[in-house]
């Protein structure tokens, strides 16, 4: 996966603070045999549990030990705390005014290692998502977020299958509300923040007018508008 460039906005906001609790729903969880054997830490949801919105990306990265803390997931074992997607997601909240009302998670909450480079992810399995999808229901039902803002296409197939539902034209569906009914709260597909320079430009937006929308967009949920 490619690391995005921080360049379009850094030195706009102060760093988002690193988160400092998780909220564990399963210890030791060994759903995934492959998951399990290769994980240091479960990446389990971080943030308040009375959060208006819930980030959910694909799963954590593979993280640094000799780094700072937010740059891995799997050896901090707090949600989207990796070094260029998840301070790009947190910095892109802040920026909207809604990183100290988020909860941020996974739809996999263990680091999936590529069998060639163990540092290096592949992607979850269809049992790994379907395995971990439970955690996800229960932290939409814990939570009862107004919004689901997930980030990517994998994110957002895994939202969408626990209200069985598919998923056809991923950029089509960017910045689309979708009412969830079973879940009970509305889902906002986003670019995931490792490709959004490439594809906000090509969806017609500049930077600051996507950042704007996904504002706008939360603004009108959150406050209880219909979409």
């Amino acid at each position: 996966m490619p690391a995005s460039n921080d360049e379009t906005d850094s030195g706009v906001a102060p760093e988002p603070p690193f988160p400092d609790s998780r909220n564990v729903i399963e210890p030791d969880c060994r759903r995934c045999p492959a998951l399990a054997e290769n994980r240091n830490c479960i990446s389990w949801g971080t943030g308040p549990l009375d959060a208006d919105v819930l980030v959910v990306g694909e799963a954590p990265g593979s993280g640094n030990p000799d780094a700072d803390r937010w740059k891995g997931g799997n050896w901090t074992g707090k949600a989207y705390t990796s070094r260029h997607s998840g301070r790009r997601i947190r910095r892109m909240l802040e920026r909207v005014g809604y990183d100290e009302r988020s909860y941020y998670t996974n739809a996999v909450k263990c680091f999936p290692a590529s069998e060639e480079d163990p540092t290096s992810n592949r992607e979850p399995t269809d049992e790994e998502r379907a395995n971990c999808r439970a955690h996800l229901v229960t932290e939409v039902e814990t939570l009862e977020p107004n919004v689901v803002l997930a980030t990517g296409k994998h994110a957002t197939k895994s939202v969408l299958a626990a209200e069985d539902r598919g998923l056809e034209g991923f950029i089509d569906s960017v910045l689309e509300p979708v009412r969830c009914e079973t879940l009970d709260t509305w889902l906002v597909p986003i670019l995931h923040p490792s490709y959004q320079d490439v594809w906000i430009v090509r969806m017609g937006y500049e930077p600051e007018e996507y950042l704007a929308e996904i504002g706008a967009t939360l603004d009108e949920l959150v406050d209880g508008t219909d979409a």
